[in-house]
């Protein structure tokens, strides 16, 4: 009799154990982590929120993923991607905001949706109205040499304008690029700040000749901007991008000449590198005619 009370007195603690972890829930990892990475694009960014399910030994696309149906992108909750301005993904427009990223995978070719419908779960079955796309438009899948267990949306290839975005899962890589408008923005800036500035500043005058040497624009009006910089404020790396314009408007003399002031300034202020580079560009223009 002893041990059946034992026993029950076991099995009610079980019980009621079971009971008080139940209510007070027990925290474990999601089979599918959720993961929210942001990149810098131009003078805005782009952000995607998205859950990672795992290969776990599966065929995953045309078994797991079927070919050919409106697919996720991911795990759980459809996968959003945000625009804080105004962007073009395969030469498709697209406003600033949040959308639903959609796919439908095939063997040969992927349709990429942004959808501007964000509410719908998962792959949003009945619910997915096709008349709700933003865009949709196709890419070629490439063949991953390295597997990826953990489904991936990655950032790469980044330009100061542009970023391919990556959907990697097994053995296959779909990218898609996005890319924003920036010289229009810049250029205006530039024009308000600094040609219709007034008491300009030599970080102003100094940022608005580097953009226009980056960038292909008029390199006399570059190197004004920069020698009006330091005038005012001589800089070690200013007047070593000073003496690359003028080595690029093959005035190699003056070239050589503002390369030495930015070697000193560079010594004094114990910059090897600026040394290092200053010496190889001397040495490359004293060579050229």
């Amino acid at each position: 009799m002893k041990k059946v009370l034992i026993g029950f007195a076991l099995s009610a603690a079980l019980m009621l154990g079971a009971g008080a972890a139940q209510a007070q829930g027990i925290k474990m990892p999601a089979a599918s982590p959720s993961q929210k990475i942001e990149q810098a694009v131009g003078l805005g960014t782009v952000s995607v929120e998205y859950s990672r399910p795992a290969v776990k030994d599966r065929e995953v696309f045309g078994e797991l993923v079927p070919y050919g149906k409106v697919w996720r992108t991911g795990a759980n909750a459809s996968t959003k991607i945000r625009f804080s301005e105004d962007v073009t993904i395969e030469g498709n427009n697209v406003p600033a905001g949040e959308y639903a990223l959609y796919t439908i995978p095939g063997k040969d070719e992927w349709a990429i949706i942004i959808h501007k419908n964000t509410k719908h779960w998962g792959d949003g079955g009945q619910d997915y109205n096709q008349a709700e796309d933003q865009v949709r438009f196709t890419v070629k899948p490439q063949q991953n040499p390295r597997k990826v267990e953990s489904f991936t949306i990655n950032f790469a290839n980044l330009k100061p304008d542009a970023t391919d975005v990556e959907i990697m899962w097994a053995n296959t890589i779909v990218p898609f690029t996005v890319k924003t408008e920036v010289d229009s923005k810049v250029m205006a800036q530039i024009q308000e700040q600094v040609v219709k500035g007034t008491n300009v500043n030599p970080n102003l005058y100094a940022a608005a000749a580097n953009y226009y040497f980056q960038n292909g624009h008029d390199l006399k009006q570059a190197h004004d901007w920069m020698r009006k910089a330091n005038e005012k404020d001589a800089k070690y790396w200013n007047m070593h991008t000073q003496a690359k314009i003028e080595a690029k408007m093959k005035n190699y003399k003056a070239a050589i000449k503002t390369a030495e002031k930015s070697k000193e300034l560079a010594k004094a202020a114990n910059s090897a590198d600026y040394v290092r580079l200053n010496d190889m560009a001397i040495a490359e223009w004293k060579n050229m005619k």
